[in-house]
């Protein structure tokens, strides 16, 4: 375990509204910010339900930040169609985003049987150059974000940050950068020195925290709440501190057990497993 500093203040923490599905958006900014988090990820689900105004109106309302709107992305399809529709899709997204006030779009890139890796992390460069221009007029971020290798077949063909860097190099937009999030990233033997390479490219914009249970009974809906698992939470921590990263810590932990708990609770589980794991 690092000797990083606990934390202490809640108002570093932001939570993504996935994390407690359960709740509408209205209890969800209210039990946050009742609880002194600081803020809030939005995912496109809400925003669709409840409208750009209204979540606006409502986080500012509880006086949360908005680090993100998640997700878009998903930009590999063996269909010249799909791959424009996408396109269309991700540029709404980056217009909702800025009308919520989010920071970025955490962005997924998308795999798909039948199309080799090459090809897909060819589309996935191309998906996001082409949403960089709506990107830049709305100054809104785009956080790539790499999923682990086991979704390289059927979800993200970007699974390494190294693999994230390069297409951020590639691209070389100021707004373009890399979500860290742990549950992806931690069995990565070379995070230490990736992490401080987005630091020194200005590209490290999201750190997002939970944990990986070694017993897990789903590779999907059974993420740790901080703590449950084997992830050095705190380790990490103090590597993306130490490479300039001062943002809010955003949890996201999609999990059956403790959707069906009492949400109440397990906000409060949050709020003490942040102060002593993360």
């Amino acid at each position: 375990m690092s000797d990083i500093e606990p934390i202490i203040d809640l108002s570093r923490i932001a939570i993504h509204t996935a994390t407690t599905k359960p709740l509408a958006i209205e209890q969800a900014v209210e039990k946050y910010a009742e609880l002194g988090f600081g803020g809030v990820s939005v995912w496109d689900d809400v925003v669709d339900a409840a409208g750009t105004g209204r979540v606006r109106a409502l986080v500012q309302g509880a006086g949360l930040r908005v680090p993100a709107l998640v997700r878009g992305g998903f930009f590999v399809s063996a269909d010249p169609a799909d791959r424009a529709a996408s396109i269309g899709k991700n540029r709404h997204r980056i217009r909702q985003a800025a009308e919520i006030g989010a920071e970025m779009v955490v962005l997924v890139a998308g795999a798909e049987p039948g199309v080799p890796l090459e090809s897909a992390r060819e589309q996935a460069t191309a998906g996001i150059a082409a949403i960089l221009p709506e990107a830049e007029r709305a100054g809104v971020k785009l956080a790539i974000e790499p999923l682990h290798p086991m979704y390289a077949a059927d979800r993200c063909c970007i699974n390494r940050i190294a693999d994230a860097r390069a297409v951020c190099e590639a691209l070389a937009s100021p707004l373009l950068g890399v979500a860290v999030d742990v549950y992806h990233v931690w069995w990565d033997p070379d995070l230490e020195r990736e992490i401080e390479a987005l630091g020194r490219t200005g590209r490290l914009l999201a750190f997002h925290v939970c944990d990986w249970k070694a017993d897990t009974g789903h590779l999907l809906l059974d993420r740790g709440l901080m703590g449950d698992g084997v992830i050095d939470l705190r380790r990490i921590r103090g590597m993306v501190e130490r490479a300039g990263f001062d943002g809010l810590i955003e949890v996201e932990i999609f999990s059956k057990h403790y959707w069906a708990m009492d949400q109440d609770r397990y906000l409060e589980l949050i709020a003490e497993r942040a102060r002593t794991c993360v």
